[in-house]
């Protein structure tokens, strides 16, 4: 009995090691390195996933997925599918899936939230034997996160492009307010302590306050039938960053707050991602 335990826990500890991915090959030469939960700071919850391609030996741009989730839920594996359809697309740039600390009644979303993105910058500085430029993609509270960080706290101009997905730009639309946890967001999204006098609480958390003309380009998405993030989000936002002459475009999607993930939407989205860095690429040679 004991050598059959013995024999049973050996097969299973060969499953759970095959179980272990440590690299994702796409074909045609298109391979990555994966190392899952890295940890980027001493709370459980700041945990990312790398993807290193494995054939590229040139400087490389960083992706930086950030999910959504209300500011106080959600998790990276949410978005891994999305992340390796990015990975085929994009195959020379690293990758980072990241979970972050998540607010909750007795823990404000800022500034932890937007700290985290700095720390995994900070973390890939050190590491890496280059400077790397980073892409900040997010999906609603996450694209929130992301456009707050790139417009307000970015201060060594390391952010090379947003892309916002469904992404709460102006707090304070009337349209926004009808979401069903705003309340929460009034008294737990920001610590008072970092807000100036100047300012509401709902102003500092709205991107479209921090846009000048350092904001890195901007690239948006909004669903026509989004009952949680209204369109009109996506003019405003539009209308300041063409104010300050930074570059952006922005897109409708056919679909709602959630599934721009789902195929076709995700395809159309990748597509666009792909056309947009070329053109700011192009705009940077100019």
């Amino acid at each position: 009995m004991n050598n059959r335990l013995f024999i049973l826990s050996i097969i299973l500890l060969i499953i759970c090691s095959n179980c272990r991915q440590k690299n994702v090959n796409f074909g045609n030469g298109v391979s990555f390195t994966i190392e899952k939960n890295i940890p980027y700071g001493e709370d459980s919850q700041q945990q990312m996933d790398i993807y290193l391609p494995e054939n590229s030996k040139k400087e490389k741009d960083i992706f930086i997925i950030i999910h959504g989730g209300g500011w106080r839920a959600g998790s990276k594996s949410e978005l891994t599918a999305f992340t390796y359809k990015l990975m085929e697309k994009f195959p020379r740039n690293i990758f980072v899936n990241a979970d972050y600390r998540l607010a909750s009644t007795t823990n404000f979303a800022l500034p932890g939230q937007t700290d985290d993105i700095r720390t995994i910058t900070k973390y890939f500085d050190q590491t890496l034997s280059f400077k790397p430029r980073y892409i900040l993609l997010g999906n609603s509270a996450g694209a929130n996160i992301s456009m707050l960080y790139a417009y307000q706290f970015d201060r060594d101009n390391k952010v090379k492009a947003v892309i916002n997905i469904v992404g709460p730009a102006d707090l304070n639309d009337p349209g926004f307010k009808n979401y069903n946890d705003y309340s929460f967001l009034e008294k737990h999204m920001i610590d008072p302590a970092i807000v100036p006098k100047n300012r509401s609480l709902m102003d500092f958390g709205s991107p479209v306050r921090w846009v000048n003309k350092t904001a890195p380009p901007t690239l948006s998405f909004y669903g026509i039938y989004d009952d949680i993030v209204p369109l009109s989000q996506m003019k405003t936002l539009d209308s300041v960053l063409e104010k300050n002459n930074v570059y952006h475009e922005s897109y409708e999607f056919n679909g709602n707050h959630v599934n721009w993930i789902n195929e076709p939407n995700s395809d159309f989205l990748i597509q666009k991602i792909h056309m947009f860095l070329n053109n700011t690429d192009q705009k940077k040679t100019l």
